[in-house]
Formats: C-alpha cells, sequence, structure tokens
C-alpha cells in the first residue's frame, strides 16, 4: 500500500469528526438562540417588557429598525417599547414563526421570521429580521428590524 493511500482513511476520520463537532455547536448555538426567543414571547405573553429585553444586547450600539425609523441603544429601544405598548391590551399574545436560523460565523447568526399580536385593540403582524451575536458565552440581538 502507498503512503498516500494509507493516509486517506485518517485524513477522511479527521475530516467526518471535524464536520460533526461543528454541526454538534451550530445545533447548540441554534437551540440557544431559539430559547431567547421562546423566552421573549414568553415574557411578551405575561406583560413584562423588562424581561422581553433580556434578548437585546444592553449597550448604546444596538440598534431597532421599525416602521419610524433605526433606533439606537438598549434604553431608547426599552423607552419606544414601553411607549407603543403600554398596556397587556396593546401588547396582547405575541407569536413568532421562525423562518430561518443560519450562522454567519461562530458568534454571529442571522434570523428570519413572522411576528403576530392577537390582541383587543386589533391584531398586528409582520415580519423580522435579527442579527444575533454571542457575547461573553450569551446569545443577544444587536440589530432588529421589524415591520
Amino acid at each position: 500500500m502507498s503512503m498516500k493511500k494509507s493516509w486517506l482513511p485518517l485524513f477522511m476520520m479527521i475530516a467526518l469528526c471535524t464536520i460533526s463537532i461543528f454541526g454538534n455547536a451550530q445545533n447548540k448555538d441554534e437551540q440557544a438562540i431559539r430559547a431567547v426567543l421562546n423566552n421573549q414571547i414568553k415574557y411578551w405573553n405575561s406583560g413584562d417588557l423588562t424581561s422581553f429585553m433580556e434578548g437585546y444586547w444592553k449597550n448604546d450600539s444596538l440598534v431597532f429598525i421599525g416602521s419610524s425609523g433605526p433606533t439606537y441603544g438598549y434604553a431608547q429601544t426599552l423607552a419606544n417599547y414601553k411607549k407603543n405598548y403600554p398596556s397587556i391590551n396593546y401588547m396582547g399574545k405575541l407569536s413568532f414563526e421562525i423562518i430561518q436560523v443560519r450562522p454567519l460565523t461562530t458568534d454571529h447568526y442571522f434570523v428570519i421570521g413572522k411576528w403576530h399580536l392577537s390582541r383587543k385593540v386589533g391584531d398586528a403582524s409582520g415580519v423580522y429580521t435579527l442579527l444575533f451575536k454571542k457575547i461573553n458565552g450569551k446569545w443577544n440581538i444587536i440589530a432588529d428590524h421589524s415591520s
């Protein structure tokens, strides 16, 4: 057996292990991101905007883009949520339809989905794109475009 042929099975085994490890890490990251979104639904539906915001990056560089344009910063984004959803009647019940969760790098994910609010003051719905970044071991939304 030639030297090239004897290395081929070893190389293939290393490549498959690497792919498997990356796939498992990617799956765990996607599960963690989905958990952030599920927590947001739970907190929203209980009327707790402050806990809902735990999914967002607590930083002045957070950007939220809505119908009135971009908002910068965690504090201003929270203030806008409180202004636009002043009571449980305006908040209603939130649901998400996650269309895609896609890794961009090992610490950045892109999420596309639909949101829906069932509420007494009239239902509302739209779409969103989210950019998640892993910061200090925790997945945070660093950019949100919801319309």
